[in-house]
């Protein structure tokens, strides 16, 4: 029994670290104004779909966009990537410090989003590194262009 569960461990860290520099699924933590979880899922080598739930002024949005990855500054391990999606979020204006909105209201927000970012995924360990930019625009609800969207994600990447 101790040499099939020291197969598996090791079979399994195998796996681990020779996926670490290219990667199907990553899942993490995205810091920014908006602060919340991204996992990011490869269909193709270059094109992914992102997914993030962001928590900003005690509200809550939903986006889904999809990414066209290349290849960064002529290195193996860090890529360019461009993309875009939409998003539907829920606010309570009483949390919005006054930048916008009125006291009182709820929102209920829908839009499309850009993202424009770098990605780096480390060789030694299962995990990566990614710098956005991720500006929105609300058709619904409280409507307007939202350009600081930028943030750092750390994701651990199978």
């Amino acid at each position: 029994m101790k040499k099939l569960v020291f197969t598996f461990l090791l079979a399994l860290g195998c796996f681990l670290f020779s996926n670490a520099q290219d990667y199907n699924t990553g899942i993490g933590l995205r810091g920014g104004f908006a602060n919340g979880v991204t996992i990011k899922h490869f269909v193709t080598s270059k094109a992914a779909f992102e997914g993030i739930i962001a928590s900003r002024w005690k509200g809550l949005e939903l986006t889904l966009l999809y990414e066209v990855h290349g290849r960064a500054f002529n290195t193996e391990r860090m890529k360019w990537y461009i993309g875009f999606g939409g998003h539907v979020g829920f606010w309570d204006g009483d949390n919005t410090n006054k930048y916008w909105g009125t006291a009182g209201e709820n929102y209920t927000v829908i839009g499309v989003d850009g993202i424009l970012g770098l990605e780096y995924n480390f060789a030694q360990i299962p995990f990566n590194v990614s710098i956005d930019w991720k500006p929105a625009f609300n058709f619904v609800g409280y409507s307007g262009l939202w350009a600081d969207g930028g943030a750092l994600s750390v994701r651990y990447i199978f």
